[in-house]
């Protein structure tokens, strides 16, 4: 009896955000399993730009939100930083070949803004210009997905739009500065999930690269 007392007690014991923070840091990283998977089998084929982007931005927005009291909804992001820059390096050799004057000028948008971000002290105005960033390093997968919707892992997107979930009941504090990017997050996963399920239904399947 008083040992099913104390898991009880224990059970109780145990902090709701942070049972949300650890439930989104594991379909989180289950979310690159296809992901990886693909890649390694030569279906998917990633966009470097938009995962080195992801991942200096990500490692960023985590220092930021941890600083301001995120808590438990840190967790998720922490782990994509890590797993996102191993795909930016599987991606070095097996990501796509697809790649456009309108993918560099995404690229060396985002890296400027990055640049001019280290320089800047207001929290909330970096967190802002962090998500717009992020979106815009998103237009490179978004346009080669729209060609090429078989070249993505629909299952990876609409996990990370779940996960998302969990990522926000997981913040202690609710503010702009913790809310902004992970909705930001949010709202490029559902986009993803909608164009690559949209365009596989009127477009066919492309051979491997």
């Amino acid at each position: 009896m008083r040992y099913l007392i104390g898991i009880k007690n224990a059970i109780m014991s145990i902090d709701f955000k942070t049972v949300c923070g650890v439930i989104a840091a594991i379909i989180g990283s289950a979310c690159f399993v296809p992901y990886i998977r693909d890649i390694y089998k030569k279906v998917t084929t990633p966009h470097m730009y938009t995962w080195l982007i992801w991942t200096i931005l990500q490692g960023t927005v985590v220092i930021a939100m941890f600083s301001n009291n995120a808590g438990s909804g840190v967790y998720s992001l922490a782990t994509g930083t890590i797993l996102c820059a191993f795909t930016c390096v599987l991606s070095i050799k097996n990501g796509t070949k697809n790649i456009t004057t309108f993918d560099t000028i995404c690229l060396i948008g985002a890296l400027v803004a990055i640049a001019v971000y280290i320089f800047l002290k207001d929290t909330l105005l970096s967190i802002i210009l962090m998500s717009v960033i992020d979106f815009v390093g998103f237009l490179p997968t978004l346009r080669k997905m729209y060609i090429e919707p078989h070249s993505e892992t629909l299952a990876m997107y609409a996990l990370f739009a779940f996960s998302g979930t969990f990522t926000l009941l997981a913040l202690s504090e609710y503010s702009l500065i913790t809310v902004l990017y992970p909705v930001t997050l949010m709202a490029i996963n559902i986009i993803a999930t909608v164009v690559i399920w949209g365009r596989r239904k009127s477009s066919p399947p492309v051979s491997p690269q």
